[in-house]
């Protein structure tokens, strides 16, 4: 199995931490958001294979900041 890149956004510090613990435990690695629009900038700017998306946050929830990332040409993919 080969290590996949995980972006996980949430708005939540120990929910990201617990997250985080569980996806590298599994041999992944984890990078993280805080929040929907800071999830999309880091989804373009580092590719991630999986995204793991909380739903409610302030500003650009999951549905919105899903939404942006699936109809960007560069982010569409994933």
């Amino acid at each position: 199995i080969s290590m996949a890149r995980i972006l996980i956004v949430d708005d939540s510090p120990s929910q990201l931490v617990s997250m985080k613990r569980i996806v590298e435990k599994l041999g992944h690695e984890a990078i993280t958001a805080e929040d929907g629009a800071s999830g999309v900038e880091t989804a373009k700017a580092q590719r991630p294979d999986l995204i793991l998306m909380d739903v409610v946050m302030p500003n650009l929830n999951g549905f919105q900041a899903t939404r942006a990332i699936s109809k960007d040409p560069d982010t569409g993919h994933i």
